[in-house]
């Protein structure tokens, strides 16, 4: 592969993964860890980055993201991409992502309700840059993420020269512990499960180049997640000293949005505006182009159902959802979501770390199991949905728990145990 494409595959994921979430959250973060915000950062770029990295390394080792799961029973298999790929797409990110672009890259210029016509028009235009998966590339690497990343050094480098405050004493939790509160608000990032179905598109890009060997498969993976590590620690560094540095326009803002909104207008007044709203138009648009594709690649690999039928059923759905009824959708996907992203961090951890023979015999649909009962747990404590006497409980009594990781332990000890299980009885189950 050339490296000119190497360069812009990794351009490429690094755009996928940079939504219009992953621009307002470090700001916040940021403002609420004050003096303190460089060492919150590198905990969350830990797992914020870290994660979703990893993740396309294992992802690049198989050489098919399909393949993560190959060894676990068929109905659990299908279950899990099934309800990845639609929390991801249709049901829950998708409509999410439209409905942000329009929030904050339209409707601050206009009073008329606009989000009919512009949900169809994102969509369509979603669907056109999504139908020509071969061209991704070109669309995505070549020319809309250098567009973005010079629209937000422009916003960086006016920060830099024009700081518009400084640092504000850090709230309890970031003066505690900053760098263990920046790991566990990288982890809610939820880019871990995102990765998971990017690898869809990720991988099928590569191979577009004529890569077909597996070890030149994992060799650029590498690469692309090294690529990908450099300019989203770049960003999300870049986003958190705007948040860092915002005292003066956007204390105690209410969230990330509102302190880059403030931020963009204070450097460039009515501009700025204009200048944040197409980051937040182009970075929601790569994301959905990228879900699109990533729903298109496994309904056509997994049940052979034409790449344009699925595309044109997901935005379609995506368009319908983004206008009615978006809350009633988060409040039931949201916990979906909390449920996979422990299941497929677990999954890649998994790869790493149980013994080949142990995947192979079938075992691996334990540490399935042992994730999603404690990630649900962990998913109703984030949602407030814990009666208060269980809480009390799960404090006193269960690991982690007050860092929404229950399950990272008992798959942990899962890991352990397999590693005595005999050879004997994984061969006998294997065969």
């Amino acid at each position: 592969m050339k490296k000119r494409d190497l360069a812009a595959i990794g351009f490429m994921t690094f755009a996928l993964f940079l939504g219009a979430g992953n621009l307002i959250f470090p700001p916040l973060m940021a403002q609420q860890a004050g003096e303190n915000w460089l060492i919150a950062m590198g905990g969350f770029l830990l797992t914020a980055v870290g994660l979703p990295a990893l993740t396309i390394i294992v992802l690049g080792r198989l050489s098919s993201a399909d393949k993560l799961t190959d060894a676990l029973p068929k109905w659990m298999d299908r279950t899990f991409w099934f309800l990845v790929l639609t929390t991801l797409g249709p049901a829950f990110v998708l409509p999410r992502a439209v409905t942000v672009a329009y929030e904050m890259g339209i409707k601050p210029f206009t009073d008329s309700n606009l989000l009919l016509p512009f949900s169809v028009i994102f969509c369509a235009i979603t669907l056109l840059l999504a139908l020509k998966p071969g061209k991704l590339l070109d669309y995505i690497g070549k020319i809309m993420t250098p567009a973005l990343i010079a629209m937000l050094s422009l916003l960086v480098i006016a920060a830099l020269v024009n700081p518009l405050g400084t640092s504000l004493p850090a709230t309890q939790d970031y003066l505690d512990a900053p760098a263990v509160n920046g790991v566990i608000q990288g982890y809610m990032t939820l880019d871990a499960i995102a990765a998971v179905a990017f690898g869809w598109v990720i991988i099928t890009t590569i191979r577009s180049k004529g890569v077909t060997c597996k070890a030149a498969l994992a060799h650029y993976t590498k690469w692309i997640a090294f690529i990908y590590i450099v300019l989203m620690s770049l960003c999300y560094l870049a986003m958190g000293y705007l948040g860092a540095t915002s005292s003066t326009i956007a204390a105690n803002a209410a969230n990330g949005g509102e302190i880059l909104t403030r931020y963009a207008a204070g450097e460039f007044g009515q501009l700025g505006q204009v200048l944040l709203a197409c980051i937040t138009l182009m970075a929601c648009l790569t994301t959905t182009v990228g879900l699109t594709n990533a729903n298109g690649e496994y309904y056509k690999n997994t049940y052979q159902i034409p790449f344009k039928r699925s595309a044109i059923v997901v935005t379609a759905l995506t368009a319908v959802i983004s206008n009615a009824g978006l809350e009633q959708i988060i409040t039931v996907s949201l916990p979906a979501i909390l449920i996979l992203c422990p299941i497929a961090v677990a999954l890649i951890l998994s790869i790493i770390f149980m013994p080949k023979r142990i995947i192979d015999a079938g075992y691996q649909y334990l540490v399935v199991i042992v994730a999603a009962c404690f990630g649900t747990i962990d998913a109703f404590a984030v949602l407030d949905m814990l009666p208060s006497a269980m809480t009390t409980t799960f404090n006193q009594w269960l690991p982690l728990f007050n860092f929404h990781l229950s399950w990272l332990l008992p798959v942990g000890i899962v890991f352990g145990l397999v590693h005595f299980t005999p050879k004997r009885m994984t061969t006998a189950t294997a065969n």
